[in-house]
């Protein structure tokens, strides 16, 4: 642990903890949701030593996550009451459209991020990812072609699967770990279009798995490598509001992993945090442009997709009290398989961070 003295840690949990959860919505904001898409804006080295553990699991991430996990399980006992019931309700009207319409919608939006990558070239799937192979800009503009038959789309599945290995033979299994929702994405087509739910799990709910993990994984690289970032805080100060850029990096971490999190909690808990993350990443278009819009529309609509979800299941006690346990083993598998991945790619076991 990072050792401070008692009234500097009193100082900072209570002036710059809230403030910096605040402040870290506008830099999700600002900055995409994830940390692969700061890639997109600014220099990254994924190979780089990433920030030890001792740094980063210090005493204000766990007030952080302490105060994430309450909000957690607040939403969970509200939604076991009229309340929750209620905004379900609310919910299931509002979102109706999008509802009947959510399988129509991918296929318009991924054709437009296809056509889009077409038209930019040298792109394969997400903007960092670079190549000079003509062929891929052809395939991709192929692909969104399929997406107009309903029977076509499996071929536009298979194509995002092939791509997505072809990328990760080419930058690696480690950066390509930013993007399983493209993995998710490509089941949902393949599903759709075939018609089939294998053990009955639902094409959306891999989707949202998939988004989740692709989440989750993102909010651990904003912890390791928060000077990725430092670029774009020097240009917009005012995005911290009166926080330290560390402090505003590990609220940032904590409010995108929570949120990801909640993608597979219960239903309003899951559709609220859906809500949450397509407004950032909308307004995030705003924000950095043309090229923003296309690497967010995939994700964006897939949040709408689970946010007009209107499959319920009872919420019991034990969802509140497990919710502490869950998070907690997440936390913990995802930092353990960033940094045992990273050290088994790109160094040596033996100088793994210890704690």
């Amino acid at each position: 642990m990072v050792r401070r003295t008692a009234s500097l840690a009193l100082s900072r949990r209570g002036a710059g903890v809230l403030p910096a959860l605040a402040a870290s919505v506008l830099l999700l904001a600002g900055t995409g949701s994830a940390s692969a898409h700061v890639k997109w804006f600014c220099a990254y080295d994924v190979a780089g030593q990433p920030r030890g553990l001792e740094q980063v699991l210090c005493a204000d991430f766990e007030w952080l996550c302490a105060l994430a996990i309450g909000c957690l399980m607040f939403g969970c006992l509200a939604e076991g009451t009229p309340l929750g019931t209620a905004l379900l309700n609310a919910l299931d009207r509002v979102t109706s459209r999008i509802r009947t319409d959510t399988e129509l919608l991918v296929r318009c939006t991924l054709g437009f991020f296809l056509v889009s990558l077409w038209g930019l070239g040298g792109i394969i799937l997400t903007p960092e990812l670079k190549t000079d192979a003509a062929w891929i800009s052809w395939l991709q503009l192929a692909m969104a072609a399929c997406l107009i038959w309903r029977r076509a789309m499996p071929l536009t599945g298979l194509g995002i699967v092939f791509l997505f290995a072809y990328a990760t033979s080419q930058y690696g299994v480690f950066h390509l770990a930013d993007y399983p929702v493209f993995l998710g994405v490509a089941a949902y087509l393949i599903l759709r279009g075939l018609d089939i739910e294998p053990y009955g799990v639902r094409p959306l709910d891999i989707v949202r798995w998939a988004a989740a993990v692709t989440l989750m994984w993102a909010s651990v690289e904003k912890w390791a490598y928060p000077q990725w970032t430092h670029p774009l805080l020097a240009a917009k100060p005012g995005m911290t509001m009166g926080a330290s850029p560390e402090l505003f990096m590990q609220a940032a971490g904590v409010i995108e992993f929570t949120l990801a999190f909640a993608l597979i909690w219960t239903p309003l808990v899951r559709r609220a945090a859906a809500i949450i993350l397509a407004a950032i990443f909308i307004s995030a278009v705003f924000e950095f442009g043309k090229v923003d819009a296309v690497g967010h529309s995939g994700i964006i609509v897939v949040l709408l997709g689970i946010a007009a979800d209107d499959a319920r299941r009872a919420v019991r006690v034990r969802d509140v009290v497990a919710a502490p346990a869950w998070y907690g083993g997440a936390l913990a598998s995802f930092l353990a398989l960033y940094y045992l991945g990273h050290e088994v790619l790109f160094g040596t076991l033996s100088s793994l961070p210890v704690i």
